[in-house]
């Protein structure tokens, strides 16, 4: 089955790749050369999941999955949550934007926090919305290299490494993401076999 995961992000791209089972061919915004920028206007990750998703079906043709993840702080009222991406500003890097939360967090005796996704798939004749979270805290300064986005300042519950102090098939088994899209493929094998 050929279907489109609706992201520019080569990591989050390697991350499903890995998860998924050779039955099913994912095409990337790249593979189907989109250039524009796909709208993310919606103020929940579930809007903008499903905003994603619908672009790419609608205008390519393809069914499509697409994701959306945020940061949720409990100190900070859930945020940077939605805005996760673009928490320091629209100009942003991930280094701004871990810096923004450490910042924030500096007086904070309360870490907790949890990274949660929302995958929606849109098929010609079904629309389906599968979540993954995690729980843990938000360390006091950056530990480890791989990762991307807030992994090196998040330590998962009952981890004393950071997500970035992970290897990717150890990241995979328990994150946010990786719940998420299990819950996809489950779904997508019933429904092929």
């Amino acid at each position: 089955m050929k279907l489109a995961f609706a992201t520019a992000n080569s990591n989050k791209a390697a991350e499903i790749a890995r998860l998924l089972p050779d039955s099913f061919e994912i095409v990337t915004l790249k593979d189907l050369q989109v250039t524009e920028d796909i709208p993310e206007t919606a103020d929940t990750l579930e809007g903008n999941a499903h905003l994603k998703a619908a672009y790419v079906m609608g205008k390519y043709g393809v069914p499509c999955f697409a994701d959306d993840t945020g940061l949720e702080i409990s100190a900070l009222g859930n945020r940077p949550g939605v805005r996760s991406a673009r928490y320091a500003g629209e100009h942003r890097s991930d280094e701004d934007n871990m810096q923004k939360v450490l910042s924030e967090l500096e007086n904070q005796a309360d870490r907790s926090a949890r990274f949660r996704t929302v995958i929606a798939l849109h098929l010609p004749d079904n629309k389906m919305e599968f979540e993954g979270i995690v729980e843990g805290e938000i360390l006091h300064q950056k530990q480890g290299t791989e990762g991307f986005g807030y992994d090196p300042i998040f330590s998962p519950e009952e981890e004393s490494r950071s997500f970035a102090e992970m290897s990717m098939d150890e990241k995979n088994a328990i994150s946010h993401r990786g719940r998420a899209i299990k819950k996809l493929v489950d779904y997508l094998i019933k429904l092929h076999s």
